[in-house]
């Protein structure tokens, strides 16, 4: 995001607290794709250059039916300038997970484990993310995989994720949205990928080790790659710390190609 999407968002945010109604976020999620869908209501809404007063008389029109807590955070969005449209309806989708994160603490972990079961399953995972597929037919089929396996959050997130991916893969989609609502709860989320798995005492030592460069929670996942050859390599957010043999191994190609 742009430098006036980043404040956008973090002026938004604050309309969203501890015992929010548990339907926001799933109701700002289909204030998102209604915006995505309508290229006039989106400018309208997401135009910089608009009143706040003018695009508040939007919602109230549009999205009267909203809970009070839904429209809070959709008019405290709408009254922020953002750096363009796009971003504004990733920001309101953002809020959305993020409302949706606060009503349900675990969602993080639960959408990291459907992550992995699509990456498991290579079926699936065309299935889920071909761009041919009816979306209400991916919903659907959400809907049968996760049945009595998931929360109704857990399923409602993914179930927006698919029939809206906006050019992102699934499994990216599945792993920032996690990332987005263990932030919201106070954690980071690190994804450690090693050519083995790491023994019970390795992982807490990690554990410790970058709970204390973050200074907060963070919650690991662990991901095999035998082509890493061996060393480790972790990823929190956009920061990528690649301390693996297949990485000094191509910093070495580099230099003797040079």
């Amino acid at each position: 995001m742009g430098s006036a999407s980043r404040e956008a968002l973090a002026q938004a945010r604050t309309a969203l607290r501890a015992g929010i109604d548990p339907a926001t976020g799933g109701e700002l999620l289909q204030v998102a794709d209604r915006i995505a869908e309508s290229p006039a209501l989106a400018s309208a809404l997401g135009d910089a250059s608009a009143s706040a007063e003018a695009k508040g008389q939007v919602v109230a029109r549009l999205f009267g039916g909203l809970t009070a807590d839904a429209r809070s955070v959709l008019t405290a969005a709408v009254e922020a300038r953002w750096s363009n449209v796009d971003e504004f309806v990733a920001g309101v989708e953002e809020l959305g997970l993020r409302a949706e994160g606060l009503a349900n603490p675990a969602l993080s972990d639960d959408l990291l484990a459907v992550a992995d079961l699509v990456d498991r399953n290579h079926e699936l995972q065309l299935s889920l993310g071909s761009k041919l597929a009816d979306p209400a037919g991916k919903v659907r089929l959400v809907q049968r995989l996760l049945e009595g396996k998931a929360s109704a959050s857990t399923v409602a997130v993914v179930s927006h994720l698919v029939a809206n991916p906006r050019g992102r893969r699934l499994d990216a989609s599945l792993r920032s949205a996690a990332r987005i609502a263990a932030d919201q709860n106070g954690s980071d989320l690190a994804t450690v990928t090693v050519a083995a798995p790491l023994s019970a005492a390795q992982q807490e030592r990690l554990a410790r080790a970058l709970e204390q460069s973050a200074g907060r929670p963070v919650k690991i996942t662990t991901v095999i790659d035998p082509e890493l050859i061996g060393g480790v390599r972790i990823q929190i957010a956009d920061d990528v710390i690649d301390g693996s043999v297949r990485a000094r191994l191509d910093d070495l190609r580099q230099q003797l190609a040079a």
